[in-house]
């Protein structure tokens, strides 16, 4: 264990430590996510999240689960759709309200914590997530929270990848989401990795295996996301495959 764990944080499930990395990041993570709105990805999401979207001709609820500064919630906004983004860091929604407001989009924002929801029971057609379960301390009361909150017939559409298990390996690519982040804010990252269970899962066949024992009637894996949509060194490059996982209520 690193020298910053042991320092800074002396409990492995205490989301403080996580809360405040990703306040820290939050201003240049929406700027980010502003240019990524104007980038090609938009165009590349958009057709991503569209072709798993059943009754797309009308409004569906959907909840974006660790919205950050809101990139899948303005999408979905834009496309029609009636999106309420939460996320556990205060700053992250700041971010989120402030680019929604930018753009004209209606999208609605929330501080709320990912593992404890507070929203009835089959309240939404939806639930998205990007790059949120890797940081999560239990990742499996998150999944039984979004599959509770999903109707019957709803979607879990939670894109991710396993940063943990291969930070150590990732290239020196030219550019990449991470290269103006700081070696300090790096460093507090890689004490995430090391101090939650998460990191040390097989995944995607855990989330699978989960979700199957909460009842999912359909539960698929989708392991070429990264390659399609990352497939190029861009600032927003992530050079960690990115899967998707898919379960039906």
């Amino acid at each position: 264990m690193n020298d910053i764990f042991e320092r800074n944080h002396p409990m492995k499930d205490d989301k403080e430590f996580i809360t405040s990395y990703w306040a820290d990041r939050a201003h240049d993570f929406g700027a980010l996510r502003a240019k990524e709105l104007e980038s090609p990805k938009l165009k590349l999401w958009r057709e991503e999240l569209t072709s798993h979207i059943f009754d797309s001709d009308r409004s569906l609820r959907i909840l974006d689960i660790g919205c950050g500064a809101g990139f899948f919630s303005i999408i979905l906004s834009q496309l029609g759709h009636t999106v309420h983004g939460i996320d556990i860091t205060p700053n992250m929604i700041d971010e989120a309200n402030q680019l929604a407001e930018s753009l004209d989009c209606d999208a609605t924002f929330s501080v709320m914590d990912a593992e404890n929801l507070g929203f009835d029971t089959n309240t939404f057609d939806i639930v998205v997530a990007r790059n949120v379960t890797w940081n999560l301390p239990h990742p499996d009361k998150a999944y039984a929270e979004w599959f509770r909150v999903i109707r019957p017939g709803g979607l879990i559409l939670n894109y991710d990848a396993e940063h943990a298990r291969n930070h150590h390996n990732v290239p020196q690519s030219v550019h990449h989401a991470h290269e103006h982040v700081s070696n300090e804010l790096k460093e507090r990252c890689h004490t995430i990795y090391h101090m939650l269970d998460i990191s040390s899962y097989t995944r995607p066949q855990w989330d699978k295996e989960l979700l199957t024992k909460l009842g999912a009637s359909s539960v698929t894996i989708d392991l070429t996301v990264g390659p399609r949509l990352y497939n190029e060194e861009d600032e927003f490059y992530i050079p960690v495959p990115m899967f998707l996982v898919k379960a039906i209520k």
